[in-house]
């Protein structure tokens, strides 16, 4: 056991007894992929020690919002009730209830308080709560007194204080008040993105007062566009999450009302939709739907279903550790209804990413609500940072973990272990790179770096073995030398992020250590690059710039690059998909990408990456597109 194990294996003060060899290998200059900040969202504050990027008002609540006067309708989650419960829940003063849109406007304000990217969900069913007087019965069922209805477009001038007397109500509207108060999305207090509606499959069950019959594949696409067309007008800036659906059942035929009717060569409804949102688009001259947008609450089993709160045994644990590898782990099907009738579809993120790039390339992909329960159970934690670490490899644009228990002490320690890890908001880094384990099962690992600088590298690893701590090993490629560490962990003894306290040392790019059972470890490591045979060594001569930032149609890119070498530019977009590439550059240069053409129809705003290549060598610019 050399020096740097001695080390480590203090610190941590093991009990039990290493029965497993680990190896891991990590290489910071291959397999870059840039990590969307947003994939580290919540619709839930937690403890506001997370470090959140990106916040989303949704829920069932939702689709019965009135903004006009914050009336809202719980559905069959409570009595079909009409009534102020989301301006109680945000403890909104009583006097300002009434005010036009405080809920957003709360909700808004606190997301820039932080600089989060802000998710806002507009009323698409039908109805909206017209007032707050309890219960609403099956006889009051809209289009009744109980209601008003919900219109895309308002079709005359907007007014800053809203007609209470007409009986709608207006989501273009909406937009441009929260426009008028914020700025567009473009600017930095403007609202991000809005969804379109909330799980639109159920509204039978959960909403039978406002939408009682089956949502129908025709009658959804024909709402999404009619609503996108309305907010993109109010403002062009913004992006549009669709279709929010609930689950795998969703995906596959949404309610199979009319599915038969469209499935034509389609393999699921997601394909269906994809393809008619590019229809849209192609119509109208403009993207319509930017984000594809999804909710996974895993179906995997123990003893029982392991989001229930119930669901505490040794199986249930055992298949909560496993779940994430739904996700992305081809061949690996878990114990559910859906690991045995529907393998076609797993793993979840490479599937739903396939029928995008067949059927609308450049749509973003979001899951806007998940849970893996166990929030206050090590087990919990280790799939939150699991399924972080995921969506970060696997081009994931944004994600928003949904609360289900009261306590959740765990699934907050799985976030800030990659968001505030330190206790002064360190993070993992923003370029995903390569990184491997020999063990899927029981061990998980994920590294980034910041930009394209190497010289600080973060691995994150999983021990999930409930029972044994493990010998391990991580060797590091490439021409960047490590000296130096420090590792910052949780495990099954406690929920709070411990450090090793002081920098640890590296020999020779080769890491020993000792990772205690149940645990989450990130190693923030510090390096310095240097010059070794066969890789670039006059970097003086290696230059990429770009201007301007941000840019509304063109961007001139300038490189240089040392004698001979030959380079590559490749621009793409935050999920990885490259959108232009130029080939076989010497020397120094100029070429001016028009984002306006690219792929032909052009892309959608948003930022972007343009990275100059040549072997052993790579420089990333981030570069943000606004039409």
């Amino acid at each position: 056991m050399n020096k740097c194990l001695v080390v480590i294996g203090i610190f941590l003060g093991f009990t039990n007894a290493l029965t497993k060899d680990f190896h891991f290998t990590v290489n910071p200059y291959l397999d870059r992929k840039p990590i969307s900040p947003m994939i580290y969202g919540a619709n839930q504050t937690l403890t506001e020690t997370e470090n959140w990027a990106a916040r989303r008002i949704g829920g069932n609540r939702m689709t019965g919002y009135n903004w006009e006067n914050n009336a809202s309708n719980a559905g069959e989650d409570w009595q079909n009730s009409s009534d102020n419960y989301l301006t109680w829940i945000n403890d909104i003063p009583t006097q300002n209830e009434n005010t036009p849109a405080i809920v957003l406007t709360h909700f808004i304000d606190l997301a820039n308080s932080y600089m989060d990217y802000s998710i806002v969900t507009l009323q698409m069913a039908g109805y909206v709560a017209k007032d707050k007087n309890g219960t609403v019965t099956e006889e009051e069922t809209a289009p009744s007194h109980r209601w008003n209805e919900v219109i895309a477009a308002k079709g005359s001038p907007f007014s800053q204080l809203p007609d209470l007397s007409d009986n709608a109500v207006y989501m273009d509207e909406l937009v441009n008040l929260l426009v008028g108060r914020y700025g567009d999305a473009a600017s930095a207090s403007g609202v991000k993105a809005y969804a379109l509606d909330n799980e639109p499959a159920l509204w039978p069950s959960t909403h039978p007062r406002i939408h009682p019959e089956k949502t129908g594949c025709v009658e959804l696409v024909n709402r999404s566009i009619e609503w996108s067309k309305a907010i993109k007008d109010v403002d062009p800036a913004c992006e549009i999450f669709g279709p929010v659906l609930f689950g795998l059942s969703a995906y596959i035929n949404l309610t199979d009302y009319d599915w038969n009717d469209v499935k034509g060569k389609y393999k699921w409804f997601i394909d269906y939709y994809l393809a008619e949102m590019k229809k849209a688009e192609e119509t109208n001259g403009r993207r319509l739907l930017d984000v594809l947008d999804v909710h996974w609450y895993p179906e995997a089993q123990g003893d029982e279903r392991i989001v229930n709160t119930s669901a505490n045994s040794r199986k249930d644990k055992e298949a909560r550790l496993q779940a994430p590898r739904t996700l992305w782990d081809k061949g690996y099907y878990e114990n559910s209804w859906i690991g045995q009738w529907f393998k076609d579809y797993l793993p979840l993120i490479p599937v739903l990413q396939k029928s995008i790039d067949t059927y609308y390339p450049g749509t973003k992909l979001a899951i806007t609500e998940y849970n893996y329960g166990g929030e206050n159970d090590v087990t919990g934690g280790i799939a939150t940072a699991d399924v972080l670490g995921i969506f970060g490899k696997l081009g994931v644009y944004a994600a928003c973990y949904w609360q289900m228990q009261d306590e959740t002490a765990y699934t907050s320690a799985g976030y800030k272990i990659f968001r505030n890890y330190n206790g002064g908001l360190g993070t993992f880094g923003d370029m995903s790179v390569q990184a491997a384990t020999d063990d899927k099962v029981t061990s998980s690992i994920y590294a980034s770096i910041n930009g394209e600088d190497p010289s600080e590298l973060h691995i994150i690893i999983l021990n999930k073995d409930l029972d044994n701590a493990a010998n391990g090993e991580i060797q590091i490629a490439g021409n960047t030398a490590y000296t130096s560490m420090e590792v910052f962990y949780f495990d099954a003894t406690t929920d709070h992020i411990r450090t090793s306290g002081n920098s640890l040392p590296i020999e020779n790019n080769i890491i020993n250590y000792e990772l205690p059972k149940s645990s989450v470890c990130h190693f923030v490591l510090q390096g310095t690059e240097t010059a070794i045979a066969g890789k670039i060594k006059a970097v003086e001569n290696f230059h990429l710039n770009t201007f301007p930032n941000p840019f509304n149609s063109t961007c001139h890119i300038s490189y240089k690059i040392p004698a001979g070498l030959t380079g590559t530019i490749k621009i793409y977009n935050m999920q990885g998909m490259t959108v232009e590439q130029v080939e076989n550059l010497h020397g120094a240069g100029k070429y001016s990408w028009d984002a306006g053409k690219s792929r032909g129809a052009g892309l959608a705003s948003g930022l972007y990456f343009i990275k100059l290549e040549t072997p052993g060598k790579t420089l990333i610019h981030k570069v943000n597109y606004i039409k």
